[in-house]
């Protein structure tokens, strides 16, 4: 392998640990990661938690230090990489240049999904992905200022928390019938939305946006009722899109992701993708399913080095999430897809600690722990060890303590 190379386009959480996970498995080439931000490959979840709220500067919330790359033989390479040609074996870059490539790894993340509405483009309207993301908004994010979040789920709520912090006026604007609607049951959005509002947070649900208005500079939210929101700032966050345009170019299979398989190879055998670009049928589920988690990203990413290295291992860890908002943090084990039945320990109308549950067919398949770590960690071994539960013992929180 001493010959070779492996470049891996993306410096995202996934790409980070697939050149890590390169050397440890013994791939003794060399290693580029090609990333277009001049910072080192650093995380994602913190920015719009600890990073927004000035609680974290960017070196603290590095993936790893720069020593560790080059002590690893690792070059993080600053670039935009405009297509891949499969036949050639090598990547074309913006400026032209070419990079040829004995193994391809795709690590390419997500995009946030545009507002697409009258005045969308105005200036102070932002989406929140990247430290330069973060950036522009505390420029504007003085106290006092008033803010509105099109978008009630992790990235809405984490930043709406964040905000408040920073004693700006938080209005909230969520689409559907409630926050966190996606992934939540009933009763914890309705336990969210009361925390939010109790720490001054305007939370307004079957709120769609008509339009943005302002002259030069966003100065107001209109809605589908005709109802106008005074806004100095406007933060989207409603949801992400996979960045498949290379692969898609490439000839690669994508359907929501580039499409992998259990050993995250795509269908050409040089190219290996992982993290949230990425779609794989997931057997525990019955269905394909694209993951956008720090943790599934790490999985995959680790089970492409294997591939490139010529081992064999599964992507068969069980997917798990987490949120911080103000003094809570919710931790997610599994997927709720499909349940039938939820049960409580601890009581999400009155406590700031407790967990759900999620049953289908009396077997335990997610929960959502909030400040319940042993809850989590309980839940995550049931249910990837299919283990038998008791529905009185899960609302006492007795299998969690024993």
């Amino acid at each position: 392998m001493t010959s070779q190379r492996a470049l891996i386009i993306g410096a995202s959480h996934a790409g980070a640990q697939l050149a890590a996970s390169l050397r440890q498995e013994g791939w003794s080439g060399e290693i580029v990661l090609i990333g277009d931000e001049s910072a080192a490959p650093y995380q994602r979840p913190p920015l719009s938690k600890a990073y927004l709220a000035g609680k974290r500067v960017l070196d603290e919330i590095t993936i790893r230090s720069a020593d560790f790359y080059s002590k690893q033989r690792i070059q993080l390479l600053d670039a935009h990489v405009e297509a891949i040609d499969r036949s050639a074996g090598h990547i074309v870059l913006s400026t032209g240049e070419t990079l040829t490539y004995d193994k391809l790894a795709l690590c390419t993340g997500a995009r946030p999904r545009q507002l697409r509405v009258p005045g969308a483009e105005l200036a102070g309207v932002h989406y929140l992905r990247t430290a330069a993301d973060v950036e522009m908004i505390r420029t504007s994010a003085t106290p006092g200022r008033r803010v509105v979040i099109v978008g009630g789920g992790y990235i809405g709520l984490e930043t709406a928390a964040s905000l408040r912090a920073l004693d700006l006026e938080v209005t909230v604007l969520e689409a559907t019938t409630r926050v966190l609607e996606r992934v939540t049951a009933p009763d914890v959005s309705t336990f969210f939305e009361r925390i939010h509002r109790e720490e001054g947070v305007d939370i307004r649900t079957n709120a769609r946006v008509d339009a943005l208005t302002g002259d030069r500079t966003v100065r107001e939210v209109t809605l589908d009722s005709g109802e106008s929101i005074p806004a100095d700032l406007i933060i989207v966050g409603i949801g992400v899109e996979p960045n498949t345009d290379l692969a898609d170019a490439a000839g690669l299979v994508v359907d929501n992701g580039v499409v992998i398989d259990d050993h995250a190879r795509t269908e050409d055998p040089d190219i290996v993708a992982a993290g949230d670009c990425t779609s794989h049928d997931m057997a525990r589920y019955g269905r394909r399913i694209r993951m956008e988690s720090v943790s599934s990203a790490g999985e995959q990413a680790k089970v492409a080095a294997s591939t490139v290295c010529g081992k064999s291992r599964k992507i068969a860890a069980l997917p798990w999430f987490w949120s911080d908002q103000y003094d809570l943090k919710l931790q997610i084990a599994g997927l709720n897809t499909g349940y039938d039945e939820v049960v409580f320990s601890g009581d999400p109308t009155r406590d700031r600690d407790f967990s759900c549950f999620y049953l289908r067919g009396g077997k335990l398949i997610a929960a959502d722990c909030i400040n319940r770590p042993r809850d989590f960690m309980f839940s995550k071994r049931a249910i990837m060890q299919q283990l038998p539960v008791d529905r009185a013992e899960l609302m006492l929180g007795g299998l969690a303590r024993s």
